[in-house]
């Protein structure tokens, strides 16, 4: 039996919508069980105060504090490393063999697991730079780790930036420099930002590499050369030892918070970035 092509488009597109649903089904389905395990255990006692009995009590805010520092360090090092190194292979690289031995490096690199990043960073900079298992060790591997998808992102933002507007910019007499930082950054700022939000998340949300390099100790780090525990490693060790399932979905729960916080404000600036550039 053969079927009609409107037939088949019919059915193609209810597949696509049940996938849909599906994945969107299951996102929901995993934060509602977070929200309704968490929430009862969310306090002002649980955000701003330290943990007691190896987190069965108390709080959690030396994790959320041990989360910022590595997130926010980790990007201001591979936000500029990763958007110039990606200036580099659009705009002034016109070697194609040298583009293709970078690229599939910074993709080889994208794919690797973190674990892999973790035993790196342990054996580099925790044993052989003898920097101990400290928030400046945990923030140098993220920075490796995040990088690649710096470029990645960057460079195919930069791409998709129309040839046209350089030509303008350069027949207005604007160097090759001016027409980067005036005409092609600016236009490909939304894509910049997008990869710097998947690295963000991807920071906040690792456990093995944090765990080789940056350690779980629960006091409050006052230094880059002190360990600390960032909350998605509090999560992991309190559900994987039993130590509490409650504090764990807490924890969660303000893990998924904060992501959601930062992809919302990311959306809005991006938003705005466009809105005004339309003007």
């Amino acid at each position: 039996m053969i079927l009609e092509p409107r037939k088949i488009d019919k059915i193609v597109k209810s597949g696509f919508y049940i996938q849909a649903i599906f994945a969107v089904g299951l996102l929901f389905a995993i934060v509602a069980i977070v929200v309704i395990r968490g929430v009862p255990h969310i306090s002002v006692r649980f955000i701003f105060f330290e943990p007691i009995d190896m987190g069965r009590e108390g709080g959690i805010f030396p994790t959320i504090v041990s989360t910022a520092i590595l997130a926010i360090f980790s990007l201001l090092l591979a936000t500029p490393l990763g958007v110039g190194t990606a200036i580099f292979l659009t705009e002034y690289t016109k070697r194609p063999p040298i583009i293709r031995v970078i690229r599939f490096g910074v993709e080889s690199l994208a794919g690797i697991p973190s674990i892999i990043y973790g035993l790196f960073g342990f054996i580099f900079f925790v044993v052989k730079l003898k920097m101990g298992w400290s928030a400046l060790a945990g923030i140098l591997t993220m920075t490796i780790m995040i990088l690649p998808t710096i470029i990645r992102t960057t460079e195919e933002a930069i791409l998709a930036v129309p040839k046209n507007l350089r030509l303008v910019s350069y027949s207005l007499g604007a160097t090759k420099w001016e027409t980067i930082k005036k005409v092609v950054l600016p236009t490909a700022s939304p894509g910049i930002l997008t990869g710097i939000m998947l690295s963000l998340g991807r920071t906040v949300g690792e456990t093995a590499a944090v765990i080789f390099t940056m350690g779980s100790s629960l006091r409050m780090p006052h230094s880059l050369s002190e360990s600390g525990r960032t909350m998605a490693v509090h999560f992991y060790i309190l559900a994987r030892e039993g130590i509490s399932l409650e504090k764990a979905y807490a924890t969660a729960l303000v893990l998924i918070l904060s992501t959601l916080l930062i992809n919302v404000s990311a959306y809005y600036i991006m938003h705005g970035i466009v809105k005004r550039r339309m003007r």
